[in-house]
C-alpha cells in the first residue's frame, strides 16, 4: 500500500487541508440545498434555486465536462459556490444549521444506485425532450 503524505505538517494546516476541507462543506452544503428545497420553513423563492444548484451540483452527469478548458472548472470553483451562498442567504439561519446537520448524517449513509439511475434516466428524459423539440428546426436548416 503505497505512503500518503499527511495533510497536516509539523502543526501546520496545508493547502491541501483546507482544499479538502473546503469540497466537504460544498459537498454537505449541495445536500442541504437538496433538503431546503423540500423543507417547508424554507421561502418557495429560496426553494426554486436550492433546486436548481443542487440538481447541478449533485448530478452524476457534468453539464459541463471539466475537460474543456476554463469552463469545465469554473462551475465547480465559482458558480456553484456562489449558488450555495445566494441560497444559504436567502434561508433562515437556524433552518440552515438544521439542514446542514441533515445532511451531514445523510452523507455518513451509503449512497443509492437507485437514485443514481433516476437521475440518469431523467438527463436522458431531458435530453430526448430537446432533441425532439429541436428536430423539426433542426431538419428545416439542414440541406437535405
Amino acid at each position: 500500500m503505497p505512503e500518503t503524505k499527511p495533510d497536516i505538517d509539523a502543526g501546520r494546516v496545508t493547502w491541501r487541508s483546507r482544499l479538502r476541507t473546503w469540497a466537504r462543506a460544498m459537498r454537505r452544503d449541495a445536500v442541504a440545498l437538496w433538503l431546503a428545497a423540500r423543507d417547508p420553513d424554507v421561502p418557495w423563492y429560496a426553494k426554486v434555486i436550492a433546486a436548481l444548484i443542487a440538481a447541478y451540483e449533485l448530478s452524476p452527469i457534468d453539464p459541463i465536462p471539466d475537460f474543456i478548458p476554463i469552463l469545465g472548472w469554473l462551475d465547480e470553483l465559482v458558480v456553484v459556490p456562489a449558488g450555495i451562498a445566494l441560497v444559504v442567504t436567502l434561508v433562515p439561519g437556524a433552518t440552515m444549521e438544521r439542514l446542514r446537520r441533515e445532511a451531514s448524517l445523510r452523507l455518513e449513509r451509503p449512497s443509492s444506485r437507485l437514485a443514481a439511475v433516476a437521475i440518469v434516466v431523467t438527463w436522458l428524459a431531458l435530453a430526448a425532450g430537446a432533441a425532439w423539440l429541436a428536430w423539426p428546426w433542426l431538419r428545416a436548416i439542414v440541406p437535405h
